[in-house]
């Protein structure tokens, strides 16, 4: 964008852009955005894939949201600044896999095709104590109100072809495609293969009966939330993206289960 090459450049480059635009105390994504890369890229990278994710616009959306995402001048290519970055060498689905054989069942029971709420009571019975991973709005039967969610509805294709885009995420940040991202499978494991197969990701609204995805952390919605949390319950602890309307990466929500385990133990 900018036909910069080393380091200081870059980061002349960002000085420049963001000198006479930054604020204190950014109120809003919006303002925190070009805080951290001024405006041209903001609009170019930031803006518009946002709103599409998010279906707000960025000026209603807290700063927060982009805060996790890190700022660097080198050429790393990875998310995040972790040591160890990566995914199971086959995928979540095999690992979750893993605890449903006969050795994991072994050490608890498993109730398939179960609606824990349609019989809640049944299930609290049977258990000294309930971790939660569901909506906490929901286990309370939304007697506040709602909370708002994110949902994502995919589009997947197969190409008579060996490779679509070389890589397995690549995201759509302008307002003229209706999805956000397109994931091309293989390549997260590079598995070989004389064809491919797409998925398109489309953002939208949550409703119920959809699968909930993100939380929706502005002000009004974290209040709500609060109120939920504020009900005295101690047999049940909410945990995860929805039980706790939060947003949680992978290794948090590893970190977060490992955590709540040596508790329980101690």
């Amino acid at each position: 964008m900018y036909g910069v090459i080393t380091p200081e450049q870059a980061k002349d480059v960002i000085i420049k852009e963001t000198k006479d635009c930054y604020k204190e105390n950014p109120k809003n994504l919006e303002e925190q955005a070009i805080n951290l890369v001024g405006k041209k890229m903001y609009e170019k990278l930031i803006k518009h894939y946002t709103e599409k994710q998010w279906g707000r616009k960025c000026t209603e959306l807290p700063p927060e949201i982009i805060k996790r995402l890190p700022l660097r001048f080198t050429y790393d290519n990875n998310y995040f600044n972790d040591k160890y970055q990566g995914i199971p060498v086959d995928g979540y689905t095999a690992l979750i896999g893993k605890m449903f054989t006969a050795e994991g069942r072994s050490k608890c029971d498993f109730y398939y095709c179960e609606d824990f709420l349609k019989n809640k009571s049944k299930w609290e019975s049977m258990a000294d104590k309930i971790y939660y991973s569901g909506c906490i709005d929901e286990y309370y039967d939304y007697c506040y109100g709602p909370l708002e969610y994110r949902s994502v509805r995919f589009e997947t294709t197969e190409y008579d072809k060996e490779n679509y885009q070389g890589n397995a995420v690549v995201n759509y940040t302008s307002d003229e495609e209706p999805f956000t991202r397109i994931i091309e499978h293989k390549w997260f494991n590079n598995k070989g293969s004389d064809k491919t197969i797409v998925s398109r990701e489309y953002s939208s609204e949550w409703k119920k009966g959809e699968v909930p995805y993100y939380p929706v952390n502005n002000d009004k919605n974290n209040a709500l939330y609060q109120k939920y949390k504020d009900i005295k319950n101690d047999k049940v602890e909410f945990v995860g993206r929805l039980g706790e309307y939060k947003y949680y990466d992978m290794d948090d929500t590893i970190e977060k289960a490992l955590k709540l385990e040596l508790k329980k133990e101690h």
